[in-house]
């Protein structure tokens, strides 16, 4: 019996162990997620709001996944280089020029996009540093 609860406890730490570990890849999700937050709340949450829902026809909203997904090698581009075209978002056209952020770093914008799109109803997952730099070298 005592062998018994040994190896049951054994086994529990052991699972417990291997459950507690995240791989590397969430390790540095969860890292891009908070960073990505802190610049979102000093960069794009003036405009775009703390719920990412933005201001009537002047602002985009943030919480439309399709839109996201769809121009997700283009968001990048359109934080560091800003937006001066008409774009359509659930529907509605929105008009109105957003800023260029061009002092932000690849991995700053990498971090903006995975928060971006993890958040506000969004799942995404992950988005590294090297996808946004070559997204970036892509921009038009």
């Amino acid at each position: 019996m005592r062998k018994f609860i040994l190896s049951a406890l054994s086994f529990i730490l052991i699972v417990s162990i291997l459950y507690s570990c995240k791989n590397e890849q969430e390790l540095a999700f969860g890292r891009y997620f908070a960073n990505g937050k802190i610049l979102y709340e000093n960069h794009c949450q003036n405009c775009h709001s703390k719920d990412g829902k933005g201001l009537g026809l002047l602002i985009p909203p943030l919480t439309d996944t399709t839109f996201l997904k769809e121009t997700k090698k283009e968001l990048g581009c359109f934080i560091r280089y800003g937006l001066t075209r008409e774009i359509k978002i659930s529907g509605k056209i929105y008009n109105e020029n957003m800023p260029a952020d061009d002092h932000l770093s690849d991995m700053e914008i990498a971090q903006i996009i995975v928060y971006v799109t993890n958040s506000f109803g969004n799942n995404q997952g992950f988005y590294n540093v090297l996808e946004a730099s070559t997204d970036l070298k892509n921009c038009k």
